[in-house]
Order: structure tokens, then C-alpha cells, then sequence
């Protein structure tokens, strides 16, 4: 018999705290929506998997670590089966050092607590449950945010406004997918949802706010579904910004009613189960960083484009420098996949671009997977080797881009290999 459990609670930070979402310093000055820490534990039989998705812009791997750790030692629960995820949402705490803005580090600790908190309550929720799996199709929520120019270079955040614009780069994944869980007498517990987009509203702006993810969370709890996971695909360069019309794309209230009102046409057609194997497996990988040329250093190969402010690049290039030399070249990073029956659940922990998840659920066939960007740490963003040749933001080196051409296919090979072997 299946058993679940779910549970929600509040970590806004106190106003006057440090935001990280634009990689400057901006303090802020009002909450216009709270940020929450939502977990949800599955067990059947032997098997037991915890998913945890938190309001931030990313998870860092200490503080994965420390949530793991308590849990096991408090509870008994397997560490390694707990999949923690952030949902990038861009106005929120510092909770990771990201450009010009250090970690909060009382706020990280105060993260973990609550989250510890939060499983608490979840395990004390458990209780016979019967589960569906389904999804649908959005298409006007994301897009895909690169433009390839007339000179072969990409513009991320480019328009069609320029007329040396010629085609987007590559594709979205419109693909929505849900989990229901209700108890056995038919009332909802929780859900889980998983869709790529970049959550960026109110990043550069003073207020606090869970974006659209948040939306989607008080829809769904107006609907009645008390307690909704959001679980952030491959975004990286997908955003609700829209480059056909100029830029001009969904507000964070209308995408997550339009994901709200999607997973409300799903839920009510599940087929639930009362029974299903639970799995778990991970394997750490040595990605390689950035070959270290002046080019790369200076921000001077092929189609640079660095955002915000070139001088914050300058300050922290040194440092990024000396870390990867430090570490050997390499990056440690889990790559973690959560079965839940026939449903596949594959944790990454950057910013992957969208081609690597729709690899990923390809070849994951005759199952399905779905694919969960920024958990269980970070790594930056994880282009494509073409996106590389073309340039674009999210390929110039920088706070927020470091790994090596190649790191996004092993994460797509490590994935399927978990995914054939759990």
C-alpha cells in the first residue's frame, strides 16, 4: 500500500535582506508574495523517495547536504533519496553567492531548519494514498529566448524588432507534467508539477515575491489541492519572454494561472494506483570546467554577451579563475534519478538548456521521464555544444557560467544510464 505524505512552510526572508537574481546588489524593501519550502514523501513497500522544492534561485550542495544528514540522523530516512530543488525563481534571498552578492548564511542555516521542519511534518502526514500520473501540452507560457543573427552569433534576449535577426536557436518543451496524490476516501493531498521556464519576474526590483511558481501553488490551493510541488525543468534558455513580439511575454500571475488551469484539466482524468515500486539512484560526476584562455578570461570569443553590468564580471573573474585552478579543473556534481513506478524523475543541478531534458526523456522510452533542473546544487548554466559555437549569454564566462562544452552530454548519458539501471 502506498503511503504519502506533504507539507508546506513559510521562508520569506526579512525585508532589507539581499536579492541574487540579477547578480548585483539589490536590497529589498516589501514582500509581495511569501516564499515556501514544499515537501513530499512517497512510500511503498521497501521503498521510500522524498521530493523538497523550495522558492529560491538555487540550492547550494552544503546546505543539500545538511537537510540530508538531519534527516537521516533525526528519522532514519535515506539521505540519498531525498531530491532537493530549487525553482529559480529570481526574487528571492541570497542563498548561494552569486555575482556581486555573498551567501546569507544565517538565512541558509534558517533554509535548512525549516526545511528539517517541513519533512518533519510530512512524515507525520503519512498515510494510505493512491497515486496518478498524466500530463498535457502549455505553449504560451515559455519561449525559447535565443535569437540566431545574420552573422551566425546567438543574441539571448534577442528580438525579431532587429532586422539582423533571423530564427530562434532552438525549441521549448511544452510538455506539463503532473503527479496527483489524493487519500483513499478521493481528497487531494498534494501534487506535483514539472514544466521549463525561467522564473525571472521582479528579479530586479526591490520586492520579494515566488513568481510564477507561487501562482501556481495559490491556484491550486484555491482549486483544492493543498499543497502543489512545482519542479522546475531544463530552462536555461527558455523564459516567459517572448521573442517574436518584441520581448513582451506572460506575467508571472497569467503563466501561473495558465499552468494552474493546465494541471486542473489533468488531475480530475488520472488513473490512480494504490501500489508502486519507489527507486533511487545518483552517481557523482567530474565535469570539466572552461579551458582558461585569455579569450574566454576577457569575455572576447565569439558572440560574448554579458548582462547587468560588464564591470561585475571583472571583479569576480579572478576568483572564478583561481577556483576552477583550485578544483582541478573539475566540478563535483550528483546526478540523481527518483523512480516512481513506470515515471521517471532525473535531478541535474544547473541550468541545463532544453535539448539535453528533451534528450533525456527521448531516450528514457519506453518510460517516462521528466527532468528537474537546480537540484542538489549548482553548476551554472549547461549549454549546448552548438550554443557554444554561437555564443550568447549563457555561454560567456562568468559567475554564472563555467563548465565545459561537453558537461551537458555527460549529464544526458549519466541520466539514461541511472533511468536503464534503477
Amino acid at each position: 500500500m502506498l503511503e504519502a505524505g506533504f507539507a508546506e512552510i513559510e521562508i520569506t526572508p526579512p525585508i532589507g535582506t539581499r536579492k541574487i537574481g540579477w547578480l548585483k546588489e539589490i536590497i529589498t524593501d516589501a514582500v509581495l508574495s511569501p516564499l515556501c519550502a514544499r515537501v513530499a514523501i512517497l512510500r511503498s513497500g521497501e521503498g521510500q523517495v522524498a521530493l523538497v522544492q523550495l522558492d529560491t534561485l538555487f540550492i547550494a550542495w552544503p546546505e543539500v547536504a545538511a537537510i540530508r544528514k538531519t534527516v537521516g540522523e533525526r528519522w532514519g530516512f535515506p539521505g540519498d533519496h531525498i531530491l532537493v530543488a530549487a525553482t529559480h525563481n529570481h526574487a528571492g534571498p541570497a542563498v548561494v553567492h552569486a555575482g556581486d552578492v555573498p551567501q546569507d548564511e544565517d538565512y541558509a542555516a534558517y533554509l535548512v531548519s525549516r526545511v528539517v521542519t517541513a519533512f518533519e511534518r510530512a512524515l507525520k502526514d503519512l498515510q494510505p494514498a493512491e497515486i496518478g500520473f498524466g500530463h498535457t501540452y502549455e505553449w504560451a507560457v515559455a519561449h525559447n529566448r535565443r535569437v540566431v543573427m545574420r552573422d551566425g552569433t546567438a543574441r539571448t534576449h534577442g528580438t525579431f524588432d532587429d532586422l539582423d535577426a533571423l530564427y530562434l536557436e532552438g525549441p521549448i518543451d511544452p510538455e506539463v507534467g503532473v503527479v496527483g496524490v489524493r487519500d483513499l476516501q478521493g481528497a487531494w493531498l498534494g501534487a506535483l508539477v514539472n514544466f521549463a521556464c525561467h522564473p525571472t519576474h521582479h528579479g530586479g526590483d526591490t520586492v520579494i515575491d515566488a513568481g510564477y511558481p507561487g501562482v501556481l501553488a495559490r491556484a491550486m490551493r484555491d482549486w483544492g489541492c493543498p499543497i502543489t510541488l512545482f519542479l522546475n525543468g531544463p530552462s536555461g534558455n527558455l523564459h516567459t519572454s517572448d521573442p517574436r513580439a518584441g520581448g513582451r511575454g506572460l506575467s508571472a500571475e497569467a503563466a501561473g494561472a495558465a499552468l494552474a488551469a493546465d494541471v486542473q484539466r489533468v488531475l480530475p482524468a488520472l488513473t490512480f494506483q494504490r501500489d508502486l515500486p519507489l527507486g533511487t539512484a545518483s552517481r557523482l560526476l567530474a565535469l570539466p570546467y572552461r579551458t582558461l584562455a585569455d579569450g574566454e578570461i576577457g569575455g572576447r570569443v565569439r558572440g560574448a554577451q554579458r548582462f547587468i553590468d560588464a564591470a561585475i564580471y571583472e571583479r569576480r573573474i579572478p576568483e572564478l579563475v583561481a577556483k576552477i585552478r583550485a578544483r582541478e579543473g573539475v566540478h563535483r556534481a550528483e546526478i540523481q534519478v527518483l523512480r516512481l513506478g513506470a515515471w521517471f524523475v532525473v535531478a541535474v543541478p544547473g541550468e541545463c538548456f532544453v535539448e539535453f531534458g528533451l534528450r533525456i526523456k527521448e531516450g528514457a522510452h519506453p518510460g517516462h521521464a521528466w527532468v528537474v533542473s537546480c537540484a542538489n546544487g549548482r553548476a551554472g548554466y549547461l549549454p549546448t555544444e552548438e550554443a557554444f559555437r554561437r555564443g550568447g549569454y549563457e555561454t560567456t564566462f562568468g559567475p554564472s557560467s563555467m563548465l565545459a562544452p561537453e558537461a551537458g552530454q555527460m549529464i544526458v548519458d549519466t541520466a539514461l544510464e541511472l533511468i536503464n539501471n534503477i
